[in-house]
């Protein structure tokens, strides 16, 4: 089981400037292939807490990383070095690939001395394409991605990067019920569920008219009907209505 995580750098959504789209394209791309998100991060251009977030990332042995922005050439570019100093020992240098891709677009006087950065990446890092302007993106470990804060340009490496290497997930069995009846009626049938299963209680007022969702899901068509069932046995039990809803 993966466990995704997005990073979305830049102190201009967090202000206002800026309104992210990177949260809604990564989860559309993930639902598509069977996966969800685990979090997601919109986080400020600090050093350090950069490398405080991917370290908690790092640290989960089932994450997959996608980190949006901070990888250009301005003072405030923090992520290639983080990335570094999380993921590779502090260890950098200059990609010959990405310094090539470069080249092709910017004359090599005047790659120095900043335009060359952009190819100085933590060891080992493999490249993303940029179908925009050839400055790449790139990878480690195949699980931690990192690609522009520019959506023309990330989106089609995040799905190159899905495509890939996480193109399909196992199908996930899904049921819902809506009940005429307050969460509360059905919090010991809740207890009985065990930790690993897709669970969700969503409850909904009209006036003085209580309902509750319930979701169950597991990648076992057996094990969802199962505790599915104990909501339902429930239910028939204290007579309440309730409505079975399309599997989702």
């Amino acid at each position: 089981m993966k466990n995704f995580y997005t990073v979305i750098i830049g102190s201009e959504l967090l202000n206002g400037r800026r309104k992210d789209s990177h949260f809604k394209f990564v989860n559309s791309e993930l639902l598509k292939r069977g996966f969800e998100q685990k979090a997601s991060f919109v986080i400020k251009d600090e050093p350090e807490f950069i490398e405080d977030v991917f370290k908690f990332i790092r640290d989960d042995e089932n994450s997959v990383m996608f980190s949006f922005g901070g990888i250009g050439t301005t003072p405030d570019d923090y992520t290639r070095e983080a990335s570094a100093n999380v993921f590779s020992n502090s260890k950098m240098e200059i990609n010959l690939k990405a310094k090539a891709l470069l080249e092709t677009r910017i004359k090599k006087e005047d790659m120095y001395p900043y335009a060359i950065n952009m190819a100085n990446l933590p060891v080992n890092a493999k490249l993303l394409k940029n179908v925009i302007n050839n400055v790449a993106g790139y990878y480690l470990e195949d699980r931690f991605f990192f690609v522009p804060g520019f959506p023309n340009m990330a989106y089609p490496m995040i799905i190159q990067a899905l495509d890939n290497h996480y193109p399909n997930n196992a199908q996930k069995f899904r049921k819902t019920l809506t009940a005429d009846c307050s969460e509360n009626q059905l919090i010991p049938i809740m207890e009985k569920l065990p930790s690993d299963i897709d669970f969700s209680s969503l409850p909904q007022m009209s006036g003085d008219k209580k309902n509750v969702v319930i979701s169950i899901a597991s990648y076992d068509l057996n094990i969802t009907k199962k505790y599915f069932q104990l909501f339902e046995d429930e239910l028939n039990r204290l007579k309440i209505n309730y409505q079975i809803g399309d599997s989702l």
